[in-house]
């Protein structure tokens, strides 16, 4: 009956009366969402990208057993891919902020403003692994704009909005929660989120998630489900690493630089905790560090366990890695670690992987193998090309032409060609002007050993 009472009453408000500003107590956000999603909804873009996916025509195109094996061969093909998301618009002069794989690689963008306006929009900062993407809208001015929060001071149970285009049936607000703060795990890949039970599906990747304020807390970006639909578990990518982001491309960055750790670990378990003699677990404890790794200047050693950067608590390498990128390139970081059941802090100076002087990247352009580049492994390889930390040698940096069809991949570490022990790039240079046509390469990928055997 409470609630009857409340519906006539509204009812019978004047219209005037319900132009109402932003709900600010909990009594006006019973009433309703609509002030709150009339000043923020402008600000969500649908996004419309296309891009030309290169492929082969297979012979055994649909056998499910012989496809797998003639992927390499067959006439190349050409074919456009759609695809549709959503984006935040961060700047009266055009900032709009998607994910990285609703536009990246992408050779024609469009962005349709709330009010159904539509702009080009060109790509100026892109990063894979965070799934962000950075696009200038071409020509539009006083756009609408949602300002930023930090997302560090987003507490579990607070009410959020998700606005995005979910299956492209058109803007679309959802209400929830904030489920869970610093999610990372496995199938979630590298990646630092905050989950939301607000319902998002496919459509919704790159919108708002924003708080009772109107604020941008995060660009929502994954959802776990068996159906393909919403259920109730939705990520969204902080937004203190979409300020970074900003920052970057403000300085004049063309590409998103992370610093490096030079380190690997993992998330401390009960089991873990009484074996290091630890009251509960708690943090990251490293297994191995590189020589020039920046923590294992600062005096870090293997079995150390790292609790907290910069006064926030870290449980799994990916927020290490979030902490990091959140606080960028020439920073300096108190990193709190626990060693022999003794607290401890160390300051650790953030910069990019460093490049070795004897790098010595080689392009073969004659001989049986034109078309490959290799070079020595040094601490930006392994930063770039995901490889282990102890990894040593001659890896591939580009295969190019007919060598796309051998099955090499860059990143894969080369330990020999047609019998011959590779140390160094001159090796393979040496090799290579040989020539002859069959060859067999011994290389090492994830960490497993292949000999791939071809003829060109």
């Amino acid at each position: 009956m409470k609630h009857a009472i409340v519906a006539f009453c509204i009812g019978l408000l004047p219209l005037g009366a319900m132009a109402q500003e932003v709900p600010e107590t909990q009594a006006q956000i019973a009433l309703s969402f609509a002030p709150l999603v009339q000043k923020a909804a402008p600000a969500v873009v649908n996004i419309y990208a296309k891009r030309v996916i290169e492929g082969r025509e297979s012979p055994f195109a649909g056998d499910p057993f012989f496809e797998q094996f003639a992927q390499s061969f067959g006439k190349p093909t050409q074919r456009v891919q759609n695809s549709l998301g959503s984006g935040v618009v961060l700047s009266a002069d055009g900032l709009v902020m998607s994910n990285y794989h609703v536009v990246g690689g992408a050779t024609d963008i469009r962005v349709v403003l709330a009010d159904r306006r539509e702009f080009v929009a060109t790509v100026i900062m892109a990063d894979e692994e965070s799934d962000l993407a950075l696009l200038r809208v071409e020509g539009a001015h006083a756009l609408p704009y949602l300002p930023l929060r930090e997302s560090d001071n987003v507490e579990v149970g607070e009410l959020v909005l998700a606005i995005g285009n979910p299956f492209g049936v058109g803007q679309t607000v959802s209400s929830g929660i904030v489920s869970g703060l610093a999610r990372s795990s496995v199938s979630l890949g590298r990646g630092y989120f905050i989950q939301t039970d607000a319902p998002v599906n496919p459509g919704n990747s790159g919108g708002a998630l924003i708080d009772m304020a109107g604020r941008l807390i995060g660009i929502n970006s994954a959802i776990i489900t068996k159906s393909g639909g919403s259920n109730g578990v939705g990520f969204a990518i902080p937004s203190d690493l979409v300020a970074q982001v900003m920052a970057q491309a403000a300085s004049g960055n063309d590409h998103f630089m992370r610093p490096w750790a030079g380190v690997s670990g993992q998330t401390v378990d009960a089991q873990m905790a009484e074996a290091l003699g630890m009251d509960r677990p708690i943090g990251v404890v490293l297994d191995e560090l590189h020589p020039e790794s920046p923590f294992g200047k600062a005096g870090l050693v293997p079995g150390d366990v790292v609790t907290q950067l910069g006064g926030a608590d870290v449980n799994s390498p990916q927020e290490i890695m979030f902490r990091l990128a959140v606080a960028g390139i020439g920073k300096t970081v108190k990193v709190t670690f626990v060693r022999g059941g003794q607290t401890r802090e160390v300051e650790v100076a953030l910069s990019t992987a460093p490049k070795s002087e004897n790098r010595n990247e080689v392009p073969v352009t004659e001989g049986g193998l034109a078309g490959l580049s290799v070079a020595m492994i040094d601490p930006d390889l392994i930063a770039t090309l995901g490889l282990p930390l102890s990894a040593q040698g001659v890896v591939i940096t580009a295969v190019e032409g007919p060598l796309t069809r051998a099955g090499m991949v860059v990143g894969d570490i080369v330990l020999g060609i047609n019998g011959v022990e590779v140390q160094s790039t001159e090796d393979v240079r040496a090799v290579a002007a040989r020539g002859g046509r069959g060859w067999a390469m011994d290389l090492l990928r994830g960490g497993q050993l292949l000999r791939l055997r071809f003829r060109l």
